[in-house]
């Protein structure tokens, strides 16, 4: 049970798109599960996974309840867009954060983020992350955040992490929260909110582990550029301006993970 104090805390919605993670989405839950900031819901968005997940939700979540998480099946996979922004519109509470389901949240990462936006009356926020190895132990490759970020700044800078991000229902309307069905749905977002005019505050600090599953890394990188091309090209921008901003992405890309 919650003391009072905490009851009269805002209610943090967390969204995490689940597929195919029975491998790491256990060791997610227990991060939250683990947050000094407790007045929190859920929710779990199950997108038809193949390999046993939604089966070990259900079983971990009939053996171990806990009201404040919520599972939530999708009739089949919809991706990762439609799955978030799915579980945004279920959302009771007042600050929407996103956590991808296989990365990890430091126990103070809900009550330093939420502290911050008050602070700040901001109504998006994102944080500073670490690299985390497939057993979700950090590397020590630290990312920094900028204290802030605008619609031209973030052209150049992909550093707002999805699993960092969390935006303030008071200040921005869910139906401004929605995800476009394409790859690096995450950034298209960023950047639209940004090209409106809300301004995104970085919280310097790492509160975050980004696990990366060992995979081709070649084959990672080429898609990731790929897809920026793609994001650059969807933002209206001549080939001469996606290429002068392409040059500040991947130089900054690479200085992330050296």
């Amino acid at each position: 049970m919650k003391n009072q104090q905490e009851q009269e805390k805002d209610l943090v919605s967390i969204i995490a798109p689940v597929y195919n993670l029975k491998k790491y989405i256990l060791q997610t839950i227990a991060s939250v599960q683990a947050q000094s900031y407790e007045n929190w819901e859920f929710l779990l968005v199950e997108d038809g996974s193949k390999d046993g997940t939604k089966e070990l939700l259900q079983e971990f979540l009939e053996s171990h309840p806990d009201d404040r998480i919520r599972l939530l099946l999708l009739p089949s996979n919809l991706g990762a867009a439609k799955a978030r922004n799915y579980g945004v519109e279920q959302a009771k509470g007042r600050y929407i954060a996103y956590l991808d389901g296989d990365d990890l949240w430091m126990p103070q990462k809900l009550s330093r983020q939420v502290a911050f936006m008050e602070q700040h009356q901001a109504a998006f926020s994102f944080t500073g992350y670490e690299f985390a190895d497939e057993e979700g132990v950090g590397l020590g490759k630290v990312v920094h955040v900028p204290p802030t970020l605008n619609y031209q700044q973030a052209l150049k800078n992909t550093t707002i992490f999805t699993s960092t991000v969390m935006f303030d229902g008071k200040r921005m309307d869910k139906s401004k929260m929605v995800m476009p069905d394409m790859k690096s749905e995450d950034t298209a977002l960023w950047w639209s909110l940004l090209r409106q005019g809300f301004l995104a505050y970085g919280l310097e600090e790492n509160l975050v582990l980004y696990r990366r599953p060992g995979k081709s890394l070649s084959s990672n990188k080429f898609e990731a550029m790929k897809r920026i091309w793609k994001l650059y090209r969807h933002e209206g921008l001549g080939i001469v301006s996606s290429a002068w901003h392409f040059c500040f992405w991947a130089f900054r890309a690479v200085k992330r993970r050296l």
